[in-house]
């Protein structure tokens, strides 16, 4: 018999780990080819890995709510074959060091698809010991903002898996020394490996628990439940955040420490486009088998006006500026637990009315159903989110990282408007829309943003209402 290695794919140009929601098969399980093996999930979309080969489960190398990095071995699988012969994956193996590492699941999760600063050194220095300790890119980021150097960063005592150096870790002793209180710190050879603890179950977006807490007899006990900061009276309720909104939290903390938002304000006149969609939808449904609906609209005129403005559809390395020639971009979802998701339309510069609509329809459903792929949410170039949805006239978006730039349009509304005519001003009711863009002050100035914007609103208010649809 022959082993296969079942490793953890690729799942997207920026994604560098995932966590491990559950497993569908136990050692000694036989399985199928493409049966499904585990369920993973990144910060962007839950996923779920098949078998390459049928054979026996053998091996499991992690556990639930362990991290995994691409290309880590996640198990082993029994083939039918000669003795002896090795059927590997293409995709590297992570070294043992960080295989056999877990992330406690009370702690905030550390890894990230996007690192906005340049991480600390992490070559192994002369520490006295002879081992290599790994540091998340979220530690090194801290330490990099925060200039700690990698001899002090060493010092440090982990509490994490295998004497991991978490995010409370650093901002304690990073407090602990601006108090100067950092005498009783150890190296990383004193403190003791803590073995991997496997959780019972898996964290998913709908397992989210509260607790009812009773009101509280003294001060000293309420803050001994609640976070530092925070004192708890009367009837209060505890509800832990689940683990896509961690990840949301984090991104957004990261975008805002990242780029200097700006965000610019213009409205639009859409009383073409409305008329015209009303006009059209109920053909163009039967006609397509889709429902016509704003967005593949509103991105139609988005491109448009992206083509004249490139330094919106772009990134920032360093001191460089990336112009991206492909037009992906990608929309904000709202989940039926409340969270958000942004899948990206791919191309679509090269598709028109009809293939926006099953594009963006496709998207939206599979997002709704939990179906998502992890190629479905990655290479966004822009983002576009309508906060009309939920009855909003405008908003501020933060950019979602590394773009620069990300839109939000508002609820339509009927309004009384002056229009110009040949003849003169007149009064009249028109569909109103606000639209506001948050943008990059880095390398996007308040002229540049403004006259995109402006052009966005002129591509809508321009619609043609003899078009076909």
């Amino acid at each position: 018999m022959a082993i296969v290695d079942l490793v953890m794919p690729k799942l997207g140009e920026s994604i560098m780990e995932a966590t491990i929601l559950k497993w569908n098969k136990q050692i000694g399980d036989n399985i199928a080819v493409d049966e499904t093996v585990l369920e993973i999930a990144t910060d962007k979309v839950d996923t779920e890995v098949p078998a390459p080969f049928a054979g026996k489960l053998v091996e499991i190398c992690f556990q639930v709510n362990d991290v995994a990095p691409i290309g880590s071995v996640l198990a082993k699988i029994e083939v039918a074959g000669e003795n002896n012969m090795v059927v590997n994956s293409p995709v590297a193996t992570a070294t043992p060091a960080t295989a056999v590492e877990a992330t406690p699941t009370n702690e905030q999760p550390e890894s990230i698809p996007y690192v906005p600063a340049a991480p600390v050194n992490t070559a192994p220095q002369e520490t006295g010991s002879t081992e290599t300790r790994f540091y998340s890119p979220l530690v090194l980021n801290i330490a990099q903002s925060e200039g700690v150097s990698f001899s002090d960063l060493e010092k440090i005592p982990g509490t994490g898996s295998g004497g991991r150096v978490s995010k409370k870790d650093i901002l304690n002793w990073v407090a602990a020394k601006k108090s100067g209180t950092t005498a009783n710190v150890v190296s990383p050879s004193a403190v003791p490996v803590a073995p991997a603890v496997a959780a019972s179950a898996p964290t998913t977006a709908a397992s989210t628990s509260a607790t009812q807490v009773a009101p509280t007899t003294s001060a000293s006990t309420s803050a001994a439940s609640s976070p530092a900061g925070v004192v708890l009276s009367g009837a209060s309720e505890i509800i832990e955040m689940d683990r896509m909104r961690k990840l949301i939290a984090k991104h957004m903390v990261d975008s805002v420490q990242t780029s200097p938002h700006v965000t610019s304000f213009s409205e639009a006149d859409v009383t073409n486009l409305v008329q015209w969609r009303n006009n059209n939808k109920a053909t163009f449904e039967k006609r397509e088998g889709t429902k016509l609906t704003f967005t593949p609209l509103i991105v139609e005129c988005l491109v448009a006006a992206m083509k004249k403005f490139p330094l919106i559809n772009s990134s920032l390395d360093g001191d460089k500026i990336i112009i991206k020639k492909d037009f992906n971009i990608g929309m904000a979802t709202a989940l039926p637990n409340g969270n958000l998701i942004v899948p990206v339309i791919k191309g679509a510069d090269q598709l028109n009315l009809v293939g926006l609509s099953k594009s963006i329809n496709s998207l939206a459903d599979a997002a709704r159903n939990n179906k998502l792929k992890p190629d479905d949410t990655q290479n966004g170039t822009f983002t576009f989110t309508n906060v009309g949805t939920f009855g909003s006239l405008m908003g501020t978006p933060i950019i979602n990282q590394p773009q620069v730039a990300i839109i939000a349009v508002g609820a339509i509304k009927k309004r009384v408007a002056v229009i110009e005519t040949p003849s003169g001003d007149s009064m009249a009711i028109r569909h109103m829309m606000y639209l506001s863009l948050s943008y990059d002050h880095r390398i996007i100035d308040g002229s540049v943003g403004a006259s995109f914007l402006t052009e966005v609103a002129n591509q809508l208010e321009a619609w043609d209402p003899n078009r076909t649809a």
